[in-house]
């Protein structure tokens, strides 16, 4: 393989893995690493492409604001762009923010805004007339899911404002969850028998995309705001006047802001901050610099994720001392064998820790951890525990060596060395089968609802479930009769299975959990191959062909597809009725081709979720993106469409509406 082969491979495998952590981050709210180890991904991406920018993807996550939109809410479209922050952990770079605003504001001074960076989830408010009109989340940075039933449910945000407010305001927040609701919520959930929440975060994004505004309620979910975007019938000039207008206004703000007029007043602010943040009732993970001038921020402007004029600075993860009680081994949906230590319970950025994940044996080994060892814990990005070092001075002799077994634990077969991880190949193995269906029932892949955890582990056991064709063989009278299922719940679960046969062939490629294949990687192959059957015929040579398919991904999934256990399950997943695209191969061609050659943005509020009519341009041979291009040739708006509309009448795109779009694929709109 040539150097820009490899290069280019390894792009390829960072951008699939950050689209991975976006998806787990964004849509799950169960992120799998730290931020900073998700902050390295994106920066060794950005470096290699601004090095080698021949080999750069035109949708590469270094590019995009957040994650895509959520299906099961409606869309918002956002008046003006919510962009991301550009992060750093070193004070270095903060003089160098500093050194490119004086370079491009040619030596006119400045100052600079601190504020705390409040760990939790970026909301958008619009206000018109006064009166709350919707709430979005951040979405993609131009559209998100309209949450605006649980945003009233929040009591510290005003459902309408004081008269001498402005006639039309956007303003920007963070929703999170006080330390002290969180940790009475944790101890609810588990008195339930319910698992806990990792941390606020995960906790207030789960809380926000309740589908009944009754459960969010009950969590004391709050918001801090910091910003506004659009606004009518008032005039602000910089952040100070902003923060004295959300607070005339009714809005809660930061504890206490700082202000910097050089690059040493800025790093003391930071550092100020870092020793008072412990305080706050509310989790934070840095300090926000912001040029305080309105006009100013103009001239400094932004690229198209991030503005010029602000930074996030992230502090270090706090650390703790704790004791490593015993390892244990889990296995995962792939057969890798993961160890896992086990600690004395502790208080680390503001959640209980009791286990931390060791990865696998050669850290282990690295680190020189033993079983007995007191160590030092934080959470990276105040998510995900785990073990920095080993007091070895506090040693005492009985501490324990650590082994991986020699077996696996959960089915006693062979294991085999996988590069550094351990892996059972035995695929009856009940773990793997257990995170198989797992995987298969998530949300990103078959959204099978009612079909977690706890109810896979009760089928597993019960010997009812073996893997996921069996899902769709069960009878409500079997599932009644599991532990704290019910008929109701019962009748729920297989109402769901029924409704999951008719998700697109891309959702069951996704989900049946092919190594590399990813919700990106499945549309693709879907969209160029059209069946499952197709794609299960298909060469090495041909999968490569494929944008975005490259010799690692193809391997992947030709194997897959030649295994003989792997095609039985295809076959009965297909005899049960799940869709394998088919359906498109039936209709003339004519009719299949009715919007080929087209490319498709949507924007604005439907009747339908967007994901309805991005199905229908693909299955009739269009294509949709998410930005308005020269190459969009037609623009389906819904109500409120926002800059897209503007931008695509300016570029003369074609405005099609919903009735529109209707009548030109002759279909009856629902």
């Amino acid at each position: 393989m040539s150097d820009l082969s490899a290069l280019y491979a390894r792009m390829q495998e960072l951008q699939r893995q950050i689209e991975h952590h976006n998806e787990l981050y964004y849509q799950a709210a169960a992120p799998e690493i730290t931020d900073r180890a998700y902050d390295d991904l994106v920066n060794e991406l950005r470096e290699l492409e601004l090095a080698y920018p021949e080999l750069a993807s035109a949708d590469s996550p270094t590019r995009k604001v957040g994650g895509r939109p959520s299906e099961h809410f409606n869309q918002v479209t956002h008046l003006t762009a919510m962009l991301s922050l550009d992060n750093t952990y070193s004070e270095a770079e903060v003089l160098r923010f500093c050194s490119r605003i004086e370079r491009h504001l040619a030596g006119e001074p400045y100052e600079l805004i601190v504020e705390p960076k409040v760990d939790g989830v970026a909301i958008s408010l619009l206000y018109r007339d006064l009166v709350l009109v919707h709430a979005a989340t951040r979405g993609d940075g131009t559209t998100g899911d309209d949450v605006t039933r649980n945003i009233r449910t929040i009591s510290s945000i005003p459902q309408r404002l004081p008269a001498s407010g402005p006639s039309l305001l956007e303003v920007r927040g963070e929703i999170f969850l006080p330390r002290a609701v969180f940790a009475q919520l944790n101890e609810n959930r588990l008195e339930a028998g319910e698992p806990a929440f990792a941390n606020p975060r995960n906790a207030a994004a789960g809380s926000l995309k309740q589908l009944d505004p009754g459960i969010t309620a009950q969590r004391g979910l709050d918001c801090m705001f910091y910003m506004t975007g659009a606004m009518e019938g008032m005039r602000i000039d910089d952040q100070r006047q902003m923060f004295q207008l959300l607070q005339k206004l009714g809005f809660r703000t930061a504890n206490k802001f700082w202000h910097a007029h050089s690059p040493g007043e800025a790093l003391e602010a930071v550092r100020e901050l870092d020793r008072e943040r412990h305080g706050y009732a509310y989790d934070t993970d840095g300090a926000v610099l912001k040029v305080n001038s309105f006009q100013q921020r103009t001239q400094l402007g932004a690229t198209s994720k991030a503005p010029r004029w602000a930074m996030a600075y992230k502090y270090q993860p706090e650390q703790v001392e704790t004791r490593l009680r015993s390892i244990t081994v889990q296995v995962g949906r792939t057969g890798v064998l993961t160890p896992v230590a086990e600690l004395d319970p502790v208080l680390v950025s503001g959640s209980t820790v009791s286990r931390a994940t060791l990865h696998n044996e050669d850290e282990i080994r690295r680190k020189d951890i033993r079983v007995g060892d007191l160590v030092i814990v934080e959470k990276a990005g105040e998510v995900i525990p785990a073990i920095v070092h080993v007091l070895t001075n506090a040693r005492t002799g009985n501490e324990k060596t650590f082994y991986m077994p020699r077996a696996c634990p959960s089915c006693g077969s062979e294991i085999v060395k996988d590069q550094v991880a351990l892996r059972c190949i035995n695929p009856s193995c009940p773990a793997q089968r257990r995170k198989k269906i797992e995987h298969f029932a998530s949300r990103s892949a078959m959204d099978i609802a009612g079909l977690g955890e706890a109810v896979v582990a009760q089928l597993e056991e019960a010997g009812l479930v073996r893997d996921v064709a069996d899902l769709y063989d069960l009878q409500a009278g079997q599932l009644a009769v599991l532990e704290r299922m019910g008929a109701k719940s019962a009748d729920n679960l297989i109402q769901a299975l029924q409704a999951s046969k008719q998700q697109p062939p891309w959702r069951l490629l996704h989900a049946l959990g092919i190594p590399h294949v990813g919700s990106t990687v499945a549309r693709t192959l879907i969209a160029n191959f059209h069946t499952l059957q197709n794609l299960q015929n298909a060469t090495t040579m041909e999968l490569e062909t494929i944008e975005d398919v490259g010799p690692i991904v193809a391997e992947s999934v030709r194997n897959f597809f030649l295994s003989d256990p792997n095609r039985r399950l295809l076959q009965r997943l297909h005899d049960a009725g799940l869709q394998f695209g088919e359906q498109a191969l039936e209709q003339p061609h004519s009719e299949a081709s009715k919007l080929a050659g087209s490319t498709w943005v949507i924007t604005g509020t439907l009747d339908q979720p967007r994901e309805v009519y991005a199905e229908k341009i693909r299955f009739y041979g269009g294509k949709v993106t998410g930005s308005v291009s020269k190459n969009t040739t037609h623009l389906l708006a819904g109500e409120s469409p926002g800059s897209k509309l503007a931008k695509a009448q300016k570029l003369n795109v074609s405005v099609i509406s919903e009735p529109e779009f209707f009548a030109m694929i002759s279909e009856k709109q629902n």
